[in-house]
């Protein structure tokens, strides 16, 4: 049988109970005793990953990008428990555990593997950080409500120098995030491409494009009021006048564990505007 990490939000009481009370259920049926952890304690899940056959995160998208990224460094596959109130990717209804329980245990899904991009942050002569992204790598003005520039360059040719609020650099996993609400297209979440989507530009002819998994795009900022780069919307770091994020797909895969049909996407996807259509 398969040992199942169970990784709680912190913050939701519900998601902890509910770990606990899985944790007796998985082991009153002669599995493996399963890890139960804090999901936004990052280094211990990362210590713990190899440990376990299955990340089971009990929480909403954002839980879910967390353990995504430590599954990818050691290889193993994450499914979302759905406790949050948007959700592309969290594919699994609390109440429907003990019914799939089973299948869980016995391997009985199939693997969903999507392309991360990975950011470099440069500056001068100096690397300041590399960061792997499941959603988006972000460049965007920081507390002052004032445009900043970005010199957009694609595999070293430069695109333009944009006046924005930032540029989301987005995986097809992301086009549904961020990109999206800043007007951004919805791609199939398994198409190995990317998006770079600008926000809220002054005068740009271009607002959205979109780029194959191949492609290096690099922006530079221009801004004396200390832009801000963040991580899937979750670390954010102060950049300097001149500071370049370079963007390119990552080596590694996130990797989704899922129950559903293959077309699942687009019926979730349809549910969700419909959603949204109706002001929920």
């Amino acid at each position: 049988m398969k040992r199942l990490a169970l990784l709680y939000h912190p913050h939701k009481e519900i998601a902890r109970e509910l770990a606990e009370a899985w944790r007796a259920e998985i082991m009153a049926r002669g599995a493996p005793e399963p890890i139960v952890e804090n999901a936004w304690d990052e280094a211990r899940v990362d210590q713990l990953c190899h440990q376990a056959d299955l990340l089971l995160t009990l929480g909403g998208d954002g839980t879910l990008l967390r353990a995504a990224r430590s599954g990818a460094l050691c290889g193993v596959p994450v499914m979302g428990v759905k406790l949050g109130t948007v959700g592309f990717l969290s594919g699994l209804h609390p109440d429907a555990f003990s019914k799939q329980l089973e299948r869980l245990l016995n391997g009985e899904y199939w693997i969903e593997e999507r392309m991360m991009v990975r950011a470099r942050w440069r500056r001068d002569d100096q690397e300041l950080g590399v960061y792997d992204a499941i959603n988006d790598v972000v460049v965007s003005r920081g507390k002052l409500a004032r445009v900043i520039r970005i010199e957009a360059a694609i595999d070293g040719e430069v695109l333009q120098l944009f006046s924005a609020d930032g540029a989301i650099i987005a995986t097809a996993t992301g086009s549904t995030a961020y990109s999206l609400a800043a007007g951004g297209p919805i791609l199939a979440p398994t198409v190995r491409t990317m998006l770079i989507t600008l926000i809220s530009p002054y005068l740009s002819p271009i607002t959205s494009l979109v780029l194959p998994e191949g492609a290096h795009v690099s922006l530079q900022v221009h801004s004396q009021n200390n832009p801000i780069l963040t991580i899937d919307g979750q670390t954010d770091y102060e950049l300097q006048d001149g500071d370049v994020v370079e963007t390119k797909a990552s080596p590694n895969l996130a990797r989704f564990a899922r129950l559903e049909a293959r077309g699942y996407f687009y019926r979730t996807l349809v549910n969700r505007l419909r959603e949204s259509d109706d002001g929920l």
